[in-house]
């Protein structure tokens, strides 16, 4: 599909990386610049414990650098850097996220880029913007934004999320944005600076939960998997062989048919304000009739309804739709597996 696309990659960790990956799977040329002096981008160091310490990668750089062709340099050398700015004169794409300062230093704006390819898209990631100096990493914007306040137990401290949802979010913003001015090039062949920040791709991605305190004055408050506006809505339940299913009952006539599948007496529980105000009393009802039937039983009485099985990432992939989004690549000698990321 992008064939014919060239991208200069000036970004490290994972939201940079991941817009990188997505245009190379699906066929741009991706040429990724790593700092020599630091051995490269720095996920390439960030392994569990039992990763060999003698592989050139981590399975975390793994997931975020197929395709490329990496090349390890030193900015500050002449040859080098000369080198980058060759690939970039003839580049369409440069997706960066050095600090403002660093970029200046290094004569790697947009303002002195733009002047040597007047039609690049330079798309540029920042934490808090170009005039905040903070460093960000994806746990600080969600401490900072709200979501690790909401995210656990109510009587535990705040949690972090398992993957970094913000930079994963901020790539998909980042992404769509060089597509559309690759659209605008098309039509104009004009280059654009495009500028996306951590801070505002998580704001942007926290929805109904902002509306609940803009329209209504709540601060949402620590309730496991609970859903604030919704019930049965992210509650789990047990059943009779120690497996957990998860229901999203999103409406009236879906608890309607739930109720029937259980034999459950509805009354007093019909619309979903009720089963909020009483959402305990609720809880401990359907948990009494979950717990008498094993998993097998229950996934096929409550096919037809919205409900998960909890499963941990072994038995996640031994499902072969999960197989079928994998993408194998040999980086640095070490045989790679990856979901991919282009679900086109």
């Amino acid at each position: 599909m992008f064939k014919d696309l060239k991208i200069v990659e000036l970004a490290s960790v994972l939201a940079g990386p991941l817009t990188g990956t997505f245009f190379s799977e699906l066929g741009a040329q991706v040429i990724k610049i790593e700092n020599k002096l630091t051995n490269g981008d720095v996920t390439r160091t960030w392994k569990l414990p039992n990763e060999p310490k003698v592989n050139a990668v981590s399975a975390y750089y793994s997931s975020a650098n197929y395709g490329k062709e990496s090349l390890l340099l030193d900015l500050t050398n002449e040859s080098d850097y000369n080198l980058v700015i060759n690939h970039i004169k003839d580049a369409d794409i440069v997706i960066s996220n050095f600090k403002s300062s660093t970029a200046q230093k290094l004569k790697l704006t947009y303002d002195y880029l733009s002047k040597i390819n007047a039609s690049l898209i330079f798309a540029e990631l920042t934490g808090f913007g170009r005039d905040d100096p903070r460093l960000a990493f994806d746990v600080v914007l969600q401490a900072e934004t709200g979501f690790m306040f909401m995210n656990g137990e109510p009587d535990r401290i705040p949690v972090k999320m398992p993957v970094a949802l913000i930079d994963v979010l901020a790539a998909h913003h980042m992404k769509e944005a060089i597509l559309v001015a690759l659209i605008n090039k098309m039509k104009t062949g004009e280059g654009r600076h495009i500028e996306i920040s951590l801070y505002d791709c998580a704001m942007a991605s926290l929805v109904n939960q902002a509306t609940n305190w803009l329209m209504q004055g709540h601060i949402p408050q620590r309730m496991g998997t609970k859903h604030p506006n919704i019930a049965p809505y992210g509650d789990m339940f047990k059943t009779k062989d120690d497996k957990f299913i998860v229901l999203a009952i999103g409406s009236d006539k879906q608890f309607h048919d739930f109720s029937s599948i259980l034999n459950l007496d509805a009354h007093g529980f019909e619309t979903n304000v009720e089963r909020l105000e009483k959402r305990e009393l609720l809880n401990s009802t359907i948990s009494d009739i979950i717990k008498e039937k094993d998993l097998t039983y229950w996934t096929e009485q409550l096919g037809n309804l919205p409900f998960g099985i909890v499963k941990n990432l072994e038995e996640v992939f031994q499902d072969p739709r999960a197989n079928e989004l994998l993408l194998k690549e040999t980086i640095g000698g070490i045989e790679t597996t990856r979901v991919k990321t282009a679900l086109i």
